[in-house]
């Protein structure tokens, strides 16, 4: 795709500073919601300085020639909560918390050398584009659930159910994905930059007239955004910690607990994160198979898949000692880059600076945390849409006449589609991971295929 501005290029200060807003924007909610959903007390705040460390280890490892951001990872969620099922004390879960992403990380780190020992071509011949492709579409297909579940959610909740009306919400939704798709399509080059920013600006604004008008005349139906969060920053009256607060890192609460330490202990906690690891190393190559293309420069071979690799586990382990989430790569990120054109790595650089800054500024998390749902979902759609139509313009050149091709593509699309996951035990197997095996199966299996014959 035509980029505004490479990766190497140096947008004005100005500029720069808004799109790492943008950047900010589209991967802090999912990077705030991991601690909320573990629980325990986990900050957020602290998570995002994690990721904003983590993007800047990644950053170093890949010589600042791969613009992607790293936000706390789902995938590691069971992981996350097996820390604390085993543990006496919070203070050890916290601590199981940091052990775990060690585990993560050396994956990963062992995985880099395997791959600066032998080479990549392996890879490429285990999962050419055939396989690859469908797999990038699959990723961002299996958010697509819960971008449409948002897009009807409102940000008021009563006993976990929203009270505004769903369909008061999808107006919002609808409000920033139309105000995002414009911005994209018709915008000037300044506006066609930023499309998400003024499209959540565009769906807040939404969201706080319907709010208004829902308090004035007491329709719960109408009321989407939630202020709560800046309610939360002045109870007990106005003090420093209303504008500013120090993040609850994760090794401050686990500093004393290495007493409780037990083999058993650690041994759950590397069950638990090690499988996982594997997991996230399919999706790690499928988003930098992605981002490759729209960069059009194989970020596999340069930095280099073993550069990527340590950058991710090293900066997986650095976000999980300060917020406790191990990190990895972000779809939104890699989508944010594919809709704007935007791939220059120094707004990626300045997006993990603000994301340690803003940690500290309670205001803006509070911002954060009160964008409704549905305005996110309007968002998202764009965004893992976005992912989806990056791996299908993947196997453009793949001859999918030829049935081999046509069964690999197949298998790898209804396995994910359809949901295919396998648990063992505390591990699971997630549908992109099933079907990434089931697509390497199905390519080896009919590779000798006689061209001739079909």
């Amino acid at each position: 795709m035509k980029l505004i501005y490479n990766v190497k290029d140096r947008p004005p200060f100005s500029q720069t500073i808004v799109f790492a807003i943008q950047q900010l924007l589209a991967i802090m909610a999912a990077t705030l919601v991991v601690p909320v959903i573990v629980g325990h007390g986990m900050a957020p705040s602290a998570a995002l300085f994690g990721a904003g460390v983590g993007t800047l280890v990644y950053q170093l490892f890949t010589k600042f020639r791969s613009p992607v951001f790293l936000g706390s990872s789902f995938a590691f969620l069971g992981s996350m909560a097996s820390a604390f099922t085993g543990a006496a004390t919070v203070a050890l879960g916290y601590l199981g918390l940091i052990i775990g992403a060690v585990f993560a990380g050396l994956v990963y780190v062992i995985i880099a050398i395997v791959v600066k020992l032998v080479g990549v071509n392996w890879i490429n011949k285990l999962m050419p584009a055939v396989v690859i492709g469908p797999i990038v579409s699959i990723i961002g297909l299996s958010l697509a659930g819960n971008a449409v579940g948002d897009i009807v959610t409102g940000g008021i909740k009563v006993n976990n159910m929203p009270i505004a009306s769903p369909y008061v919400a999808l107006i919002c939704g609808l409000v920033t994905l139309a105000t995002v798709m414009l911005c994209a399509t018709y915008g000037k080059k300044m506006t066609r930059l930023i499309p998400f920013i003024l499209g959540i600006l565009a769906g807040y604004v939404t969201a706080f007239i319907f709010t208004l008008i829902g308090n004035a005349m007491d329709v719960d139906a109408l009321k989407v955004l939630s202020l709560e969060p800046f309610k939360a920053l002045v109870e007990g009256g106005v003090s420093l910690k209303t504008f500013v607060a120090l993040p609850d890192f994760t090794f401050v609460t686990a500093f004393g607990a290495f007493g409780e330490l037990s083999g058993s202990y650690i041994a759950t906690i590397a069950v638990a994160y090690v499988p996982v690891a594997f997991v996230v190393f399919a999706e790690h190559l499928a988003d930098h198979k992605n981002i490759s293309s729209i960069i059009e420069t194989d970020l596999l071979e340069d930095p280099g898949l073993h550069r990527t690799l340590l950058g991710d586990g090293v900066g997986s382990m650095a976000g999980a000692f300060f917020g406790g989430c191990p990190n990895t790569t972000y779809g939104e990120s890699v989508g944010c880059v594919a809709i704007t054109g935007n791939a220059s790595v120094i707004t990626i650089f300045a997006a993990a600076i603000g994301a340690i800054l803003i940690s500290f500024l309670s205001p803006f998390v509070a911002f954060v945390n009160s964008i409704p749902s549905c305005v996110m979902g309007g968002v998202c759609m764009a965004l893992y849409g976005f992912i989806a139509v990056s791996g299908l313009k993947m196997i453009q050149k793949v001859d999918l006449e030829q049935n081999r091709n046509l069964f690999v593509v197949s298998t790898i699309l209804i396995s994910g589609i359809g949901g295919l996951t396998l648990t063992f035990g505390k591990v699971t197997i997630t549908s992109v991971a099933c079907a990434l095996i089931l697509g390497i199966l199905a390519n080896l299996l009919l590779s000798k295929a006689d061209k001739k014959s079909e």
